[in-house]
């Protein structure tokens, strides 16, 4: 890929919505006013700073309505991460007198699996719970898994990587029934599927202004009322006394924008994408030898498709992919700088040189139907010559 290529993601065909989406022009242009002309600081009593109140109230409630939450029940963060490290370690600081047992899935997202390893080392036992081939996790499992002294049961709500929708619901009637707290990242199914905390039966659901073409370094949790949760940070009393730090108040505002047009657009950008998915996994499947859809072929995010190749390496792919002016991933961007195989993929039962062949593509607002079939044009080749150079892939094993 040229410098300028590079420089200029407009002339690429980007598929990687998973890791990033672009600011949408309507949320930038929400949020202008508050770098400079509204920039006042939201805890003071002055009329700058009311202003500023005022607009953040407004995106709180935006929040709000995208999950089905009371606006009370939104706290804003730096993002996914911050909010995923919240929940988990807020939940079992204010809970450890109660009971030191978490239950987690053993395909959450890093700031969910970092975090619970960090409480293991502080005295806390996780019981990691399987999944099985398609990625889903058993309710019944996580009943199984649940003792006389449980505190947090933590499960993605839609994998990051593979896309598969777990049964939130049915889980979050077991944590009722039993008195356990829910924790479900919702980072990646917000503003794909709908998301409702009501149904889903959580007590904590992170969100991420990134994945729904919002700006970055922001993000909300939601708490639902009554659930027990330590502070994160210290220092001032911002955030209804829940988290200090003063507030990121242009970064809340394109929140709340991304918030409101993400649930206007839901339904119909959900059939949309569905549509694009299945065309181009039903092409991927008909051209490419030796490929494997990962996960679920309707049980997953509508903008996710995963596939792993026999014989090749994903970064291959992907570089390659990069040449021809297509942006994708092979994991989660937040590990894309190991060479360890993919850890959800792992858990899913897959081998380790099939898990290290994987490819996500994941569709966002500005995909067409050209961009699918210029995937379905360059990937066969592209497959096609990694394998003719690979000692991994011999053709007469076919």
């Amino acid at each position: 890929m040229t410098d300028k290529r590079r420089a200029d993601a407009g002339n690429v065909t980007y598929l990687d919505h998973a890791a990033t989406t672009p600011v949408r022009p309507e949320v930038l242009e929400a949020m202008l006013p508050f770098f400079a002309q509204k920039f006042g600081n939201p805890s003071t009593l002055y009329s700058v700073g009311a202003a500023a109140k005022e607009a953040m109230n407004a995106a709180r409630a935006q929040v709000a309505a995208l999950v089905g939450a009371r606006t009370q029940e939104i706290y804003f963060t730096s993002g996914g991460t911050e909010s995923d490290n919240w929940a988990v370690k807020g939940a079992a600081c204010a809970l450890r007198e109660k009971g030191r047992h978490i239950i987690a899935s053993k395909i959450e997202h890093h700031a969910v699996l970092e975090t619970c390893r960090c409480l293991e080392k502080q005295g806390f036992e996780v019981t990691w719970l399987d999944v099985d081939g398609d990625g889903l996790v058993s309710p019944d499992h996580v009943a199984a898994a649940i003792r006389d002294d449980p505190i947090l049961i933590t499960v993605i709500h839609a994998n990051n990587e593979v896309g598969v929708v777990e049964p939130i619901p049915e889980i979050g009637r077991i944590a009722a029934q039993r008195g356990v707290q829910l924790h479900t990242d919702a980072v990646q199914s917000l503003g794909k599927i709908p998301v409702n905390v009501d149904e889903l039966g959580c007590n904590l659901l992170p969100i991420s202004a990134h994945k729904i073409y919002g700006p970055k370094g922001i993000g909300a949790l939601y708490v639902r009322k009554g659930t027990r949760l330590n502070k994160f940070m210290h220092g001032g009393d911002q955030e209804n006394r829940k988290r200090s730090g003063t507030s990121n108040v242009a970064g809340i505002v394109g929140l709340g924008k991304a918030a409101e047009l993400a649930r206007l657009e839901l339904d119909d950008e959900t059939k949309r994408l569905t549509a694009l998915r299945d065309r181009l996994i039903d092409g991927i499947s008909a051209s490419i030898p030796d490929a494997t859809l990962s996960g679920p072929r309707h049980n997953r995010l509508p903008n996710n498709v995963h596939f792993c190749f026999k014989g090749v390496e994903g970064e291959g792919i992907i570089l390659r992919l990069d040449h021809a002016g297509i942006c994708a991933a092979s994991g989660s961007a937040c590990t894309s700088a190991t060479l360890e195989p993919s850890h959800v993929l792992l858990a899913m039962g897959r081998p380790h040189e099939v898990a290290h062949g994987s490819l996500r593509l994941t569709l966002g607002r500005s995909n067409t139907q050209a961009d699918v079939d210029k995937v379905l044009e360059v990937l066969p080749k592209t497959i096609e010559q990694l394998r003719a150079i690979s000692p991994l892939y011999a053709t007469s094993d076919q």
